[in-house]
């Protein structure tokens, strides 16, 4: 009975290592990978060509730069920030067009760090995007690209979490959606 519970453990085990073999981790240029968030709510974020991102045309590390979904994790960042500032009615369809993580990789320092990212300030973040705004009958409000940067991105206020890799492309996004929709605000005000 024993050798019996010993040999389907033995089995279960090597046919889930099996399949965790054949399984590859995804990368942003997964041809598989989605391009767009699924239509939900307020807020549509598209990505086309994360192969041509700066990010990863121009990394040290091409095979670390393409790793993750953090492509997709910015699109969702920038769709739950925005929902929150646009105006009850309102549509907001974003295409994010280019990004560059803040730091890079220094392949100089030996490959113990080949996968370490250094982030010091001649590496800021840069996210570049287009948008259109329209309101409740589909008409377009405003519609712009932005090229968003913060070269003093170390100097700032420090973010809630100094764990999330992503912290300074986030505080680009907040910056933006905060600067976007306060101007919008203000021209609504005098208007009045």
């Amino acid at each position: 009975m024993h050798l019996r519970t010993a040999l389907a453990l033995i089995l279960t085990a090597a046919v889930l290592a099996a399949g965790d073999a054949g399984a590859k981790s995804r990368t942003v240029t997964d041809p598989d990978a989605p391009r767009a968030l699924p239509e939900q709510g307020p807020v549509s974020v598209r990505w086309q060509n994360p192969e041509q991102f700066t990010e990863i045309r121009n990394s040290r590390n091409r095979f670390e730069a393409r790793r993750g979904n953090w492509v997709e994790q910015l699109a969702q960042y920038v769709r739950t920030r925005a929902q929150r500032q646009l105006p009850p009615g309102e549509r907001l369809e974003v295409d994010i067009t280019d990004i560059k993580r803040a730091g890079d990789f220094e392949p100089w320092h030996g490959p113990q760090f080949d996968d370490t990212r250094f982030v010091r300030d001649i590496y800021p973040p840069k996210i570049a995007l287009s948008f259109k705004r329209l309101d409740a009958s589909g008409q377009v409000i405003e519609e712009g690209q932005r090229n968003l940067r913060d070269m003093s991105f170390l100097m700032g206020p420090r973010v809630v979490s100094d764990s999330d890799p992503l912290r300074y492309e986030k505080r680009l996004i907040d910056d933006w959606l905060y600067g976007e929709f306060k101007s919008t605000d203000e021209r609504r005000s005098a208007a009045r």
